[in-house]
């Protein structure tokens, strides 16, 4: 246990810090989640490399500073109600969920659903709540949100999860072709019907599966 916190202590400090990520709350939750119970056993040597790993499901954990970046951009926030399509492993999540007070995560793949649940309660991630389903259209009956993030990339940004953010609510989200380079969108609520879209980026998500998504 002691590699892997010194693990994560150069992985904050050479990836996160070193790229100009400088929320102290953040940088205080990449150092408390244990990344390495966030993916298989025999890659967790490698959970605090730079760069994405596979896990179950045939999916992926994101590289640790994707996963910061999308935090930082998405202005999470204590006293913040969060939802996060794509759970995956549950790691971003679990990070979410250190500085949020309430984090809702969706995930349609049945068997990472339960794995990263089983990880929140093993964890005591006790404000992390994993919901398996199709997350591409949000979650109406819990909004409003004060910030959204899609771990998967769609078409375009769904106006029906624009409209499950707070005024003054922040969503970020890949925005792309399947298999391409796509852009990070952060899309702002400035008031009931203005939106403010900023491009962050070129990144390379899965595709967003469902209702509103490929």
């Amino acid at each position: 246990m002691d590699d892997f916190a010194a693990a994560r202590e150069e992985m904050v400090r050479r990836q996160i810090e070193g790229r100009g990520i400088a929320n102290p709350r953040l940088l205080a939750a990449m150092r408390a989640v244990p990344r390495e119970a966030f993916v298989p056993e025999h890659l967790a040597e490698m959970a605090h490399d730079d760069m994405p790993l596979p896990i179950e499901a045939g999916q992926t954990i994101s590289q640790p500073y994707i996963v910061a970046m999308m935090i930082d951009a998405a202005g999470v926030a204590p006293g913040a109600k969060v939802l996060e399509i794509g759970a995956g492993s549950g790691y971003a999540a679990a990070v979410i969920g250190r500085i949020a007070d309430e984090v809702i995560a969706i995930e349609r793949h049945a068997k990472l659903a339960r794995l990263a649940a089983a990880r929140m309660e093993r964890l005591g991630y006790g404000n992390v709540w994993i919901v398996e389903g199709d997350g591409s259209a949000g979650m109406p009956k819990e909004a409003p949100f004060d910030a959204i993030l899609a771990a998967a990339s769609g078409s375009h940004v769904p106006e029906v999860l624009k409209r499950q953010l707070v005024v003054g609510g922040t969503l970020v989200m890949p925005v792309g072709e399947p298999g391409a380079v796509q852009s990070l969108v952060k899309v702002t609520r400035a008031a009931d019907d203005i939106y403010r879209s900023e491009d962050l980026g070129a990144v390379r998500f899965v595709p967003l599966i469902g209702e509103q998504g490929w």
